[in-house]
């Protein structure tokens, strides 16, 4: 039983391994029909982008969950979460003047971040117009990657911090058993 439990316990370890060192997906492409955003503000990493489209936020959510999932390697799927914050956070995490009405991070456990936010007027003045074209979302997307090594790097700390607390469980058992006898 001890010999099939260490073998579960490092198989779960070099899977994890494993995930960590797949690598990251690439910039999900933008919803079909939208029309990227060149405005000053929008381009100022390439890690960040918008667009404009006439998508609603399930539509823009459901795209984008859907091109965040699929790995390069082997297209094997991720396990991703969704995760909703206020739209007031949408000037931290995105950039400072940053309208918002939605925001939503898509997670890859361990890895990588998509930030999807999204704008729809309420009131007429707020109108979105890019270059004469009416639109009734305009969507801003933030990629956060994470380093490989660090991510190798949390693995091997937490199989070794585990292992220890493993077995310092096992002997305060042990030592618990004896006292009772």
């Amino acid at each position: 039983m001890k010999i099939l439990l260490k073998g579960i316990y490092f198989l779960f370890f070099f899977i994890l391994l494993v995930y960590v060192l797949i690598p990251s997906p690439k910039f999900p492409s933008p919803p079909p029909g939208a029309v990227q955003s060149m405005e000053d503000g929008d381009t100022e990493t390439l890690l960040r982008r918008a667009y404009f489209t006439d998508y609603q936020r399930q539509e823009v959510l459901a795209y984008y969950q859907n091109q965040f999932s699929k790995s390069t390697f082997l297209n094997i799927p991720f396990i991703s979460f969704r995760l909703n914050y206020p739209p007031e956070e949408a000037q931290t995490i995105i950039r400072d003047q940053t309208r918002s009405v939605f925001l939503e991070e898509i997670v890859h456990p361990l890895r990588e971040s998509f930030f999807v936010n999204g704008f729809q007027p309420k009131v007429a003045k707020d109108d979105i117009w890019y270059k004469g074209v009416h639109y009734n979302t305009k969507v801003t997307v933030k990629y956060k990657e994470s380093s490989v090594v660090i991510r190798v790097i949390v693995v091997i700390i937490t199989f070794i911090v585990s292992t220890i607390l493993f077995k310092e469980i096992g002997k305060t058992l042990k030592f618990l058993k004896k006292k009772e006898k």
